[in-house]
This record gives structure tokens, sequence and C-alpha cells, in this order.
């Protein structure tokens, strides 16, 4: 429970925490920032580390100078794609594991195989997309992992949305996080940057579950 506190205060309060960092360890904040873009969308289990309010709230201090922008830009995107990479060949290693078995309750081939078809014809939106989705940002890459998508095709994509990620965010935060109206609400502002953006995965999942509870 003490842990639980500690990230949803940590979350809530990302300014005051980044500006403690920054004092504690200087240039080596940039390398605690990494850690964190690369386990929230690297590691299947931890989606619920602090990821577009993360971006934001950096932008906001490059802005006041705290940060090199394109530094801060460069490493992140760059923890968002290598997070990505290991998450997807994670889910390539796990794969085979299940499905080497024959047809069984566990395993459908015939599912894998459009889940496979479905990664290989609308993987693009869907890597793109849950970068800005929290949990699926997470999730996303391992199953297409699982499912095989081709490698070449993923990390193409895998690119283009973590760098769409990282920039889009970093950069708002640069322009607007100073704001005073912002400043001065910068709770809510984080609070508006994990709820917005995981509206669409509450309303699928709320829709799958009364269709269930309907069969």
């Amino acid at each position: 429970m003490d842990i639980l506190l500690t990230l949803v205060d940590f979350i809530l309060h990302l300014d005051h925490h980044i500006a403690d960092l920054i004092e504690a360890y200087g240039v080596w904040t940039y390398a605690i920032l990494f850690a964190i873009v690369f386990i929230e969308t690297g590691v299947v289990v931890l989606p619920f580390l602090p990821g577009d309010s993360l971006l934001f709230v950096a932008g906001a201090f490059a802005a006041r100078g705290q940060f090199s922008l394109a530094t801060l830009i460069g490493l992140l995107a760059a923890a968002a794609i290598l997070g990505n990479t290991s998450n997807y060949w994670i889910g390539r290693a796990l794969g085979p594991k299940v499905f080497q078995w024959p047809d069984s309750r566990f395993f459908n081939r015939a599912a894998f195989d459009k889940t496979h078809a479905f990664y290989e014809k609308h993987g693009a939106v869907t890597i793109i997309v849950t970068r800005f989705l929290p949990f699926m940002r997470t999730f996303s890459p391992f199953v297409a992992g699982v499912a095989a998508m081709t490698h070449a095709r993923f990390q193409f994509f895998n690119i283009t949305g973590g760098l769409l990620w990282v920039v889009s965010l970093c950069v708002a935060g640069y322009w607007f996080g100073n704001i005073a109206w912002i400043k001065n609400n910068l709770t809510a502002v984080i609070l508006a940057l994990i709820i917005i953006p995981a509206l669409p995965t509450v309303v699928v999942a709320g829709r799958e579950w009364w269709a269930a509870r309907a069969n």
C-alpha cells in the first residue's frame, strides 16, 4: 500500500518530484527519465508508470532551461523506441512456447492466424495510435510480438509512433507547461492527461463487458 501511495503521489506531483530529482542528481535526471519511459513501454507488467504526463512536465522544465529540449526529446524517444522493441521481443520469445501446442481450450491456431493477419493489415494504426493510450501503449508491442508481426514492419511504425509521441508531448509541455493557469493547475492537467487518453480503452472494455453479459 505504501508503494502504491508513493507512486500515486509521484504521478500527481510530477513537477515537484522532477524538481527534486534535478536538484539531487543534476544531469543524471536524464537517465532517470530515460529509465522510467523505457520501463513503462518495455515491461508489460508495469503499464501504470507515468508516460504522457511525464513527457509534458519534462517539456515544461525544458522551457525553464533546466533541460535541453533537443537532448530530452532524443533520449526519451530512444527510450520509447527501445522499450517497445524490448516488449515486442518478449512477446516473440513467449509466443512460440504457447503456439507450439495443438488446438486446445488454451490455444486456437485459427485465432492466432487471425491476430497475426490483423497486425499485418492494421499494425500501423495499432502501433502508432496506442502510443497515446495508457496501458494499451504497454500491451500493444507485446501482442504484436506474440502475433509474430513482421519485425521490419513493426519497427518502422514503432519508430514513427515513438517520435510522434515524445515530440508532440514534450513540445506541448515546452510551449504550454509554464502558462500561469496550467502551472497553477498542473495536478488537474496531469489527471486530464491520464484520464482523457484512457477513455477510448474504457469505452471499448465496457462495450465488450456489456456484450458478454448480454450473451
